[in-house]
């Protein structure tokens, strides 16, 4: 059966996006979120703007959720007038968060046991990648519900992979995030060591990003950090949330992650100065401080 209606709960810098592309591809749109004033621009585009998360669920198919953490997903979907209450059997719930493995399982146990099906779906491609509709994708949940939300997953995203059983998206999202971090900290070394032997690192991004040692993290956010542009695609405090998620499944299953631990720690950094709502980018800034080059 060809899916019509879709809702949206979560609509910050990735869910705000990524909501108005499943409007923009035609789907029927219900939205809801914290903040009421977020809503505004959708409605003023033709979604329905509705009450709570289970009055979102009521009025949808399938139903996103893209919000901040792990227990911010057992609220609005476990919780009084979440998801739970609303969602009809046969309905898909679509988690987009970066939360704890082991937080999607139960959420899939729960929702299975009023007859709802779950996908765990965390996205990878910052800001950028939410308004192209150009996101990565790593699912988890069976099969069978992937193949079914297929169609709307194609409307907010590029490269949607089917990666295993619940919570398998979310190891994924992990694994992305161990990558994007390290990416991160290369960036901003190599940025640090140019500007400190006098060569204009915006020249260097230019020659670098277009070699082997070419990355997202240099092509997009290293102009913005050579530029002082610390305005957040994807915020320091987020980073830190899911680093911190990192390192509880690096202990959990005995896995050395010395470098993620040590991004972590350059981001501590930042939060320590009262800078966790700036952009990762940022993190140029905390080889600054290192090098004794700002206060």
């Amino acid at each position: 059966m060809t899916i019509r209606r879709v809702g949206f709960i979560g609509l910050g810098i990735m869910g705000g996006p990524m909501a108005a592309n499943l409007l923009a591809a035609g789907y029927e749109l219900t939205v809801w979120n914290r903040t009421a004033a977020k809503t505004e621009p959708l409605a003023a585009a033709g979604a329905r703007v509705a009450g709570s998360p289970a009055e979102v669920a009521a009025a949808s198919e399938v139903t996103f959720a893209c919000v901040t953490a792990s227990a911010d997903v057992e609220a609005v979907v476990l919780g009084p007038g979440g998801v739970i209450e609303g969602a009809t059997p046969g309905s898909i719930v679509v988690d987009c968060s970066t939360i704890a493995p082991a937080t999607a399982r139960k959420v899939h146990a729960r929702l299975a046991e009023r007859g709802v099906a779950m996908l765990d779906a965390p996205v990878s491609g910052g800001d950028v990648g939410a308004k192209a509709g150009t996101l990565a994708i790593m699912v988890g949940g069976d099969a069978e519900t992937f193949e079914r939300a297929l169609p709307v997953l194609r409307a907010i995203g590029k490269t949607i992979v089917h990666v295993g059983p619940p919570g398998a998206g979310q190891v994924v999202k992990l694994c992305n995030q161990v990558a994007g971090g390290l990416n991160l900290l290369a960036m901003a070394e190599a940025i640090s060591l140019c500007r400190r032997s006098g060569v204009d690192p915006a020249k260097m991004l230019e020659v670098v990003s277009a070699g082997a040692a070419g990355s997202w993290m240099l092509q997009h956010l290293g102009p913005r950090a050579v530029a002082g542009d610390f305005a957040p695609g994807f915020m320091v405090d987020l980073m830190q949330k899911d680093l911190g998620l990192v390192l509880e499944a690096a202990h959990e299953t005995h896995t050395p992650l010395p470098g993620s631990a040590l991004v972590r720690q350059l981001f501590e950094m930042l939060q320590a100065r009262g800078r966790g709502r700036e952009g990762t980018q940022a993190i140029v800034e905390a080889l600054a401080l290192l090098a004794g080059e700002t206060g």
